[in-house]
């Protein structure tokens, strides 16, 4: 296992030499020590190489992601896995805010809870979430999945697209156009894979479905209030 120290090394030096790391070289396993909630850690990864993180990190922690997996053991600052692509990341603590924010594929898995604005505008990456979300996750939510095993805040999956959003405990308001919608077997199945990836050992039947009423697609005077 290759180790970087960042109580003596440098931040941009850490994130050049993981991203040189291609497909098929030998530097497979790294583990960052001292992190110290610096940001912008394991950015930009793009090889199917293993990142552990020992300690807390600070903004944008595996941001852009693509075939890494990368294993934060502590809390996430804001926008941990943002604009995601592919590959795993796992935050073993808490996450801030618009965790996962923008993500296009991969999972993420947050064994604590994640903040306010969780999944914003995700297009296709998959968050599960062991602990509960804060106010506006999923917010423009277009595609792919949030799984919320606790609870949910205010205005869950607000102008919510065709992204599916999974909540175990309560949810104390819906967003605009968002409805709880039937639990189908594909739909408990899928829940199901996806809570085994996030290492989170939780019956899926226990758990609502949510989703777009589809009423805002297009602007319709009658929902004028809805907007």
């Amino acid at each position: 296992m290759e180790r970087y120290d960042l109580a003596t090394g440098s931040l941009r030096e850490m994130n050049a030499q993981l991203q040189a790391v291609a497909p098929g070289e030998n530097l497979t396993a790294w583990e960052i020590l001292n992190p110290d909630g610096r940001h912008a850690i394991a950015v930009g990864l793009d090889a199917p190489i293993e990142v552990r993180v020992m300690g807390p990190t600070g903004y944008y922690c595996s941001g852009m992601n693509q075939q890494a997996t990368v294993r934060i053991r502590g809390n996430a600052g804001p926008g941990v896995a943002e604009n995601m692509m592919s590959g795993k990341v796992i935050v073993e603590g808490d996450a801030s805010q618009y965790a996962g924010a923008t993500g296009r594929g991969g999972l993420l898995a947050i064994k604590g809870n994640a903040s306010s604005r969780c999944g914003i505008s995700m297009k296709g990456i998959d968050i599960v979430v062991g602990g509960s979300v804060g106010h506006m996750s999923c917010f423009m939510g277009q595609k792919g999945n949030l799984v919320v095993c606790g609870d949910a805040g205010e205005a869950l999956g607000d102008s919510l697209y065709e992204a599916r959003v999974f909540v175990r405990g309560s949810v104390k308001s819906l967003g605009a156009d968002c409805v709880e919608k039937e639990m189908r077997p594909e739909h408990l199945a899928a829940l199901e894979n996806l809570l085994e990836s996030a290492e989170i050992d939780t019956d899926p039947a226990d758990f609502r479905r949510y989703g777009s009423a589809r009423r805002l697609y297009n602007f319709d005077i009658d929902n004028a209030g809805a907007y």
